[in-house]
């Protein structure tokens, strides 16, 4: 079964975005983590470069502190996932639990994944 979050907040002056999820794992993204592996078909170069996975690139791409990485509000989108506004206006990326899970940028949770 996958995990399911119990917790979500987003800290503007930390620049942080947390999620604790239901099998007590806390994963905490920087801002500019997630506006780099916004799953959108815009940001991803178009629907044939959709996957369910983040790509491993954006573990390593710099994203600077301007409109693009900041979020403006969060909106649940059904029971399944959010859906992040930012400030720059672009909201099409929809984070589903799935995908946030494995964007987990931790310690622990990276050396899993190579």
């Amino acid at each position: 079964m996958a995990e399911k979050p119990t917790g979500v907040t987003a800290n503007k002056s930390k620049r942080e975005f947390t999620v604790t999820w239901d099998s007590g794992h806390t994963s905490v993204y920087p801002f500019g983590l997630l506006r780099a592996a916004c799953p959108c078909a815009q940001c991803r170069g178009g629907h044939e470069n959709m996957k369910s996975e983040p790509d491993a690139e954006v573990f390593t791409r710099v994203m600077e502190d301007n409109l693009s990485t900041r979020i403006s509000n969060i909106v649940a989108t059904g029971s399944y996932a959010l859906t992040i506004v930012w400030e720059d206006g672009h909201d099409y990326g929809i984070y589903n639990w799935h995908y946030l899970r494995a964007l987990c940028p931790c310690d622990e949770c990276r050396a899993g994944k190579q």
